[in-house]
């Protein structure tokens, strides 16, 4: 049991480490126009809408992107939960949807962007349920915060065959051209 807890505070370090690590930027890139993200469903710091939880159909939200690299070569796609279990106490990160190899020239995601609704070339990853595709907000207690984070990479990545975010973050490492981050938060009502 405390060699689990040990792993997963690791693991929540290093992910943690990954994204709020600075990438050197050259002089044209530190000049030009920064990712972003942004969803028409919610916005920065604010509540997920509960259709878009496992408290009511479990969509996944509408993302809109813009200011992709010029040199970019693929998109990565990450949201997780840094707040598992409790957010008072979080051990872990609880990684909800894993798409990588999405094609810079895509704009965004649909709404309820399934395996047939996303980009030619994209590819899933496996999350934590050890499953494909999107799945939402459903914390165990307490308001969690879901990071939804993109990453425009300098090459496109091999077929990893559904990697899991351990996997997918070494392939990443060292080609991060910049990232952006949308983060909503969520908690279940409890009933009486």
């Amino acid at each position: 049991m405390r060699t689990t807890k040990i792993t997963q505070s690791l693991r929540l370090i290093g992910l943690m480490l990954f994204f709020c690590s600075t990438d050197l930027l050259s002089a044209d890139q530190a000049n030009a126009p920064r990712l972003t993200l942004r969803s028409y469903a919610f916005t920065h710091q604010h509540p997920i809408p509960k259709q878009f939880t496992c408290d009511d159909a479990n969509l996944s939200p509408r993302l809109i992107w813009t200011n992709v690299p010029k040199n970019a070569k693929s998109l990565v796609l990450i949201m997780y939960d840094p707040d598992t279990p409790v957010p008072a106490v979080p051990l872990m990160s609880w990684v909800h949807w894993l798409i990588y190899n999405i094609p810079p020239s895509a704009s965004g995601l649909p709404q309820n962007a399934g395996p047939d609704e996303l980009p030619k070339g994209a590819l899933l990853g496996k999350n934590d349920w050890k499953e494909t595709g999107y799945k939402g907000p459903c914390p165990p207690i307490g308001r969690h915060r879901y990071f939804f984070k993109l990453l425009a990479l300098d090459k496109v990545l091999p077929n990893l065959h559904l990697p899991d975010y351990a996997t997918l973050e070494k392939a990443m490492n060292g080609h991060v051209l910049d990232r952006a981050e949308l983060i909503g938060v969520y908690q279940r009502k409890v009933i009486p």
